[in-house]
């Protein structure tokens, strides 16, 4: 929640604005821009003087916005959605960032809250100070470095990140309540999205701009050749179903092109973006192997609010009939990856989601011209289970060999369950479809040949199920895609 921060002596602030009521959704929103723009400019000229050597007057603060809502009764409502209206009579708060970059979320989400409530919202200057990291990012970095004649402590000068609000205390359930008994009404507070943003521009080196609604994850480069292929030959039909390829490093390829251009020094997630005008578009990103690394993608990427994400990558079969090649569609997760156990103790149950169960499954038929009971020769649906020991088949096997077989799980991998389980902590709609490429139990390992043929031949069709998958999803409703079971009994009415 909202945390008020402690008063210092000689603080420098721009002038106060009185909060305002809004019965217009485009209106809120650009009142919430000139106040964050307000804000930027003025730590970022106060910044630009102390690099120029002006020695500071006092300690410069500069706040977010803030939108508020408050309602004194109990709404009747469509119960379909699972968005856009508070549980009950209170007062519903949340700061704001980057409003340019979110700004038709804001408008979709204001929009609804006006429709279904009846009541003004209010836009205002909050009590949480903007970070001075964050009012100097990419988007507005000044020039110049800190002069070393002033050797007083940043944080004397500027506000830095505070943890408070920067943590996932709402979206894991444990936000405490103001005394004045102001609740979240988004997800996310602006200190904790700003965090996300940066550390997605650096982990992935593409800007959050663009990234698209429809996220694939995968963890082999393979993947990455493939959707560069497809991505290209896209732009260059002219259909116009996708305008551009951007690439690590803000490399942004139109038509006319059979290559793209990528930095010398890869990130260490790199994020390719298949982009539609509208931002419905598709992102690829190779997070490599392990779940830490598939947290880490998905606790940042999870602010951009993506209407859903799918894991597209290799697995290890466990059952016998099960061939090299054959897909893998999770239902269920074993949850052994121990980074998420704080945020998602492992009793939680990670529900398979109908709408995006359905959106593979036809993907597959299509792409593989099979269907009903033929499409079970190639395709299972059952447990996938993600272990943190990626040589777990070298363990004692009365231990975790025991619990695969109890749990009935047919296939293992590193990232699935951490993908999925993030996707419900963050309220983000997942899936997986994962592709056999051995079978260490019954002593089926690839060679070094056999995997490059494995790969040539299936890592096309694999790819393409999934776009497939997306575009199914990207004709949903975003109301009806994003499924009640996401959400727990007392939710934000933000996305």
């Amino acid at each position: 929640m909202l945390h008020a921060t402690p008063i210092l002596t000689n603080l420098i602030e721009p002038d106060p604005l009185k909060t305002r009521s809004f019965n217009d959704a485009a209106e809120a929103v650009t009142a919430i821009e000139e106040i964050y723009d307000r804000s930027i400019q003025f730590l970022s000229n106060h910044f630009v003087q102390y690099q120029n050597g002006k020695k500071p007057e006092g300690h410069y603060r500069a706040y977010y916005p803030e939108l508020s809502i408050t309602t004194s009764t109990y709404s009747q409502i469509d119960t379909r959605l699972s968005f856009g209206h508070v549980p009950e009579p209170g007062t519903y708060a949340t700061t704001l960032t980057q409003p340019d970059l979110f700004r038709n979320y804001l408008l979709q989400q204001i929009t609804l809250l006006l429709e279904n409530h009846n009541v003004p919202v209010s836009v205002g200057v909050s009590d949480i100070p903007m970070p001075l990291h964050f009012a100097v990012n990419e988007g507005h970095q000044s020039s110049g470095a800190v002069p070393d004649e002033f050797d007083r402590p940043l944080r004397d000068i500027f506000d830095v990140p505070d943890l408070r609000t920067t943590n996932d205390d709402i979206v894991n359930g444990d936000a405490e309540f103001e005394v004045d008994g102001i609740r979240p009404l988004a997800p996310f507070t602006a200190q904790r999205i700003d965090y996300s943003l940066a550390r997605l521009s650096h982990y992935t080196a593409t800007a959050p701009e663009h990234f698209q609604n429809h996220i694939l994850f995968t963890n082999y480069q393979f993947y990455v050749d493939e959707f560069i292929r497809y991505g290209l030959e896209h732009i260059n039909s002219g259909n116009g179903e996708y305008t551009s390829l951007v690439s690590p490093g803000n490399e942004v390829t139109t038509d006319g092109s059979d290559t793209i251009r990528e930095p010398a020094k890869m990130p260490q997630m790199p994020a390719y973006h298949l982009t539609r005008p509208d931002g419905s578009g598709i992102t690829l990103v190779n997070i490599g192997v392990g779940p830490s690394n598939a947290k880490t993608a998905t606790d940042h990427i999870a602010v951009l609010r993506p209407h859903a994400w799918l894991m597209l990558g290799h697995c290890a079969g466990l059952r016998g009939r099960q061939n090299l090649g054959d897909f893998v569609l999770a239902h269920a997760y074993v949850r052994e990856d121990h980074v998420l156990d704080a945020d998602l103790p492992v009793w939680v149950p990670v529900p398979p989601l109908a709408e995006i169960q359905i959106a593979l499954e036809q993907a597959v038929a299509e792409v593989t011209n099979l269907s009903g009971y033929g499409l079970k020769r190639i395709m299972r649906t059952g447990t996938v289970a993600t272990i943190d020991n990626r040589n777990w088949e070298l363990r004692e096997h009365s231990g975790p060999v025991q619990r695969l077989s109890q749990s009935r799980a047919i296939a293992l991998d590193m990232e699935s369950a951490t993908i999925a389980a993030n996707g419900f902590r963050f309220r983000v709609p997942y899936g997986t479809l994962l592709c056999v490429s051995d079978k260490p139990l019954h002593g089926e390992l690839k060679l070094a040949g056999m995997a490059s043929d494995f790969y040539k031949t299936q890592v096309s069709r694999h790819l393409l199920i999934g776009i497939r998958a997306m575009e199914h999803l990207r004709d949903m409703p975003l109301e009806r895609l994003h499924s009640r079971k996401l959400r727990s009994f007392d939710e934000t009415a933000f996305l």
